[in-house]
């Protein structure tokens, strides 16, 4: 994993009195370099934005996206058939709505390769295994987004291409990639960002930036092994500083009580709503991921207010209305913001199906589903079967015709977003050229869900 843009490292000398900076490792390798990609690859070119949702902790594909109802079942879950599709319509209620509107569909066919949580969760941000050789230099697909998008960015877009809500400990850097593509990793507050000025004024502060700037001014015409470094340096100076006193980015990190009482009033609600704002704003972010921890059920997963119902009612109620709100923001070309934009919810892996373990919960387990709304994806349906008791995939659902693996969830956002996922970089520090989705795996290699969008 590469470091975070963490908001107070971003902004701890503004805020000391001294100037606003990104800290991350600078660019070594250089950001021009030499791309090969099949011309031929699928690119479905649906979306402008997304929004990947980790549920960190791997939530119950049974008791959620893939019920199966039995004598464990709570009655307060409520099972209801929506469309054809079994739902526990009192622990997800808001979202059943959202399903009953066909603004969503599920994967069923989702295994994942290993069943550790911090090497899952990474796995999933980065499209690989980390202990490969790429695997531990490789960027989250955040940073891919961010760079791959880059060119589209004009002056006034301002915010970090790449934005994080509640990242914490399980966020993945940017990998080699220059700190420019990291992820700006924010707790959400009704207040902002309050360090986006400095407590001496923004005279003070201009004035000390100047003299920062002209005290380094000298060093960044300095040869090898200098000069590269201190002009990236440069850059994330004049990144933070573009943040400051402006208005728009302000307001873009603000939000209402009577917004926060509606999304849930919950930090999972909070950075829902943050999403919605930013993306609104147009200041220049493209890709959001946001964490929401809390499912590693093993004891106890029913416990009233205890087990799966703290996670999963922040879920039902900041993710429920983020699509409500996003399908009437006006979006381009007379969609809405949701048409434009990608929504991802998934775990890292699943949990033991059937009966509950003897500590009353539910342990890892391969086969898991995954949430998947906006961004040219038809609502409504399910792609893939699992067996009667949700424990093997009976039937993958999509053209591969085998299960869907990470890998496949991100050459998906990849190819919506209009990113040719097949793409080779030459400027690793590996030399060996990174790919965007490995095509070593032995058995296949990861694809689009193409079904999703027909």
């Amino acid at each position: 994993m590469g470091p975070i843009i963490d908001r107070r490292i971003f902004f701890k000398i503004a805020a000391s009195g001294v100037a606003g900076y990104f800290a991350s490792p600078l660019d070594i390798f250089g950001q021009s370099a030499v791309v090969t990609s099949d011309p031929t690859a699928t690119i479905l070119n649906t979306a402008k934005n997304a929004i990947f949702i980790l549920l960190a902790g791997a939530p119950s594909q049974t008791d959620t996206f893939d019920l199966r109802v039995g004598a464990w079942t709570p009655q307060n879950f409520d099972p209801v058939t929506i469309n054809g599709i079994d739902w526990p319509g009192g622990l997800l209620n808001n979202l059943a709505g959202q399903l009953n509107l066909n603004r969503f569909s599920i994967i069923r066919s989702g295994q994942s390769t290993a069943l550790v949580h911090s090497l899952v969760q990474n796995w999933t941000q980065i499209a690989r295994n980390p202990t490969s050789a790429t695997g531990k230099i490789a960027p989250n697909i955040g940073s891919v987004v961010a760079l791959e998008l880059e060119k589209q960015r004009s002056a006034n877009q301002k915010i970090p291409a790449f934005l994080s809500l509640n990242g914490g400990g399980s966020l993945a850097g940017q990998g080699y990639y220059p700190g420019t593509y990291a992820p700006f990793d924010v707790t959400p507050n009704a207040n902002g960002i309050t360090t986006l000025s400095n407590p001496d004024g923004q005279a003070v502060f201009t004035s000390r930036y100047n003299m920062l700037a002209l005290t380094d001014a000298s060093l960044r015409n300095t040869p090898a092994p200098y000069g590269t470094a201190i002009e990236a340096m440069g850059d994330f100076y004049s990144s933070a500083r573009n943040m400051m006193y402006d208005p728009g980015v302000s307001n873009a990190f603000r939000f209402v009580l009577a917004d926060q009482q509606k999304y849930g009033n919950s930090s999972f609600g909070n950075a829902c709503l943050t999403a919605r704002n930013v993306l609104l704003s147009g200041l220049g972010t493209r890709y959001v991921q946001i964490t929401l921890g809390g499912w590693d059920n093993h004891q106890n997963i029913y416990a009233p207010n205890a087990g799966i119902y703290p996670s999963a009612r922040q879920l039902d109620a900041g993710l429920a209305n983020l699509l409500v709100d996003l399908s009437v923001i006006p979006g381009s070309g007379g969609r809405s913001l949701l048409d434009d934009t990608l929504i991802v919810v998934k775990g890292e892996f699943g949990r033991t199906v059937g009966n509950i373990t003897g500590q009353q919960g539910r342990d890892h387990y391969f086969v898991h589903s995954t949430l998947i709304a906006g961004g040219g994806v038809q609502g409504g349906r399910v792609i893939g079967k699992t067996t009667a008791d949700g424990a093997y995939v009976e039937d993958p659902g999509w053209a591969q015709d085998r299960p869907v693996y990470a890998e496949d969830i991100a050459a998906t956002i990849y190819s919506a977003l209009g990113i040719n996922y097949t793409t080779v970089r030459h400027d690793d520090p590996l030399g060996r050229g990174f790919e965007y989705i490995p095509t070593t795996t032995p058995g296949y290699v990861g694809t689009p869900i193409t079904e999703l969008f027909r």
